[in-house]
């Protein structure tokens, strides 16, 4: 485990041998097993709950990533009948398309005067010259 080889162990026994003595060899090989007991179980522990934790995190993303793909369908379908209804739709090839009626862009004939209205006076300044009406006659 922490790359002891056997000749290390039996080296560290005979040294614990000769310090401790053969009557309390056997209680501190008891208290050295029962640490060694405590800390194999307490890193399995933290193991176990690192392991758990790094698992609901791994399941939290994965509910995140659904969550966020059944937001992203629910916005296809809203998306797509309204897409579908700016498409603009072409005539089947059959149909004729009728060419828009024609505008009269003539300006409206002035009223006829009347002999017994007085004839207008002329404006002394003549109005200016709007570029989009056909030119006056003099």
């Amino acid at each position: 485990m922490f790359g002891i080889s056997f000749t290390e162990l039996l080296l560290v026994g005979l040294v614990a041998l000769l310090v401790l003595g053969p009557e309390r060899l056997p209680g501190a090989a008891r208290t050295a097993g029962l640490w060694i007991g405590r800390l194999k179980r307490s890193f399995n522990s933290i193991k176990q709950e690192v392991e758990r934790e790094i698992g609901a995190d791994e399941i939290r993303r994965q509910l995140h990533n659904e969550h966020i793909l059944s937001l992203e369908q629910e916005a296809r379908k809203i998306l797509a009948p309204q897409q579908q209804a700016v498409t603009p739709i072409e005539p089947a090839p059959e149909q004729s398309i009728a060419p828009p009626p024609a505008v009269d862009i003539t300006p409206p004939a002035a009223p006829a005067v009347t002999p017994t209205e007085p004839a207008p006076t002329p404006v002394s300044s003549p109005a200016p010259q709007d570029p989009t009406l056909p030119p006056r006659a003099p």
